[in-house]
């Protein structure tokens, strides 16, 4: 009788679920890479995202002892790179973790510093995102390799749906001459085969600088001689100037359509880029037969 129950016991015992393992901790510069990470990690990982406010101009960022903090206990870090969270560098030098793995998006693109950091436009580069985060946390936590790689191929399958929106927008946008006050979109541009005018006027506002006077006045040509079919701009980071070619753009009856620099809240990466493309693609101009 006491076998019996020895054994009874021990079934009981089995069938109780072991404790899960602490969930791989993440944290990303930007929150659509905490997005790609909370994909591609599910119930595994704990991701914080230190840049979420949509209100927040990211390039004015500054690192706080807060931010340093959730650093301590990260595994992995992801960042964007290409001079545009250089704060998360520093961070990172100032706290030596061995084990740490630091994903820099840049680096796996091959963009290097004075490009155009707004990467995250160009879907192929959240799909390398992706990649480089799933192989982390397979290195990190090679128990739950399985469901890091079939999330990863949900992921990639569901990008599709917006590389077929570009290839499909692309049919009347090639060549079309557009503008807009910063550079954020400028990677769905090329995507799109848009001709995109006032580069240097938008380098200008990116980094904080005056526009010269020549720059400043082919932009209102522009959008008072309706030289360009489209105008961009970034609705989270403005300045007086690029609130000025707002209002013109307005005036002047050219579609507007509004960037953002972080993910919106309530959205994940798919839906926010099918949203942009969607605005743009109600404010071109139909597709002559």
């Amino acid at each position: 009788m006491r076998s019996v129950a020895v054994v009874a016991a021990f079934v009981a015992f089995a069938s109780v679920p072991a404790v899960a393992a602490e969930p791989v901790h993440v944290v990303a510069a930007e929150n659509f890479y905490g997005d790609i990470a909370q994909q591609i990690g599910g119930p595994q990982v704990r991701v914080t995202s230190i840049l979420s406010n949509p209100d927040q101009d990211p390039h004015l960022f500054e690192a706080s002892p807060s931010v340093a903090r959730s650093l301590s206990g990260a595994q992995i870090v992801v960042y964007n790179g290409i001079d545009y969270d250089p704060w998360m560098a520093d961070l990172l030098k100032a706290s030596d973790a061995p084990d740490r793995k630091a994903i820099v998006v840049a680096d796996l693109i091959g963009k290097t510093s004075g490009g155009n950091p707004h990467i995250w436009y160009d879907p192929a580069t959240m799909v390398a995102a992706a990649q480089a985060i799933r192989d982390a946390l397979v290195a990190a936590d090679p128990a739950n390799k399985a469901g890091y790689d079939k999330r990863l191929t949900a992921f990639e399958d569901s990008i599709k749906p917006v590389q077929d929106k570009i290839a499909q927008l692309r049919k009347r946008s090639v060549g079309v001459p557009v503008t807009a006050t910063e550079p954020v979109f400028g990677y769905m541009f090329e995507a799109l085969g848009m001709d995109v005018r006032n580069v240097p006027f938008q380098l200008a506002v990116m980094n904080d600088t005056e526009p010269t006077p020549s720059q400043i006045a082919a932009f209102e040509d522009d959008l008072k001689n309706h030289k360009v079919k489209l105008l961009v701009y970034n609705s989270q980071a403005t300045d007086p100037l690029a609130e000025r070619m707002l209002k013109l753009a307005k005036a002047s009856k050219i579609p507007v359509v509004g960037a953002n620099e972080t993910e919106p809240p309530g959205s994940d990466y798919q839906a926010w880029m099918t949203k942009e493309l969607v605005a743009v693609d109600k404010a071109l101009p139909p597709l002559t037969q």
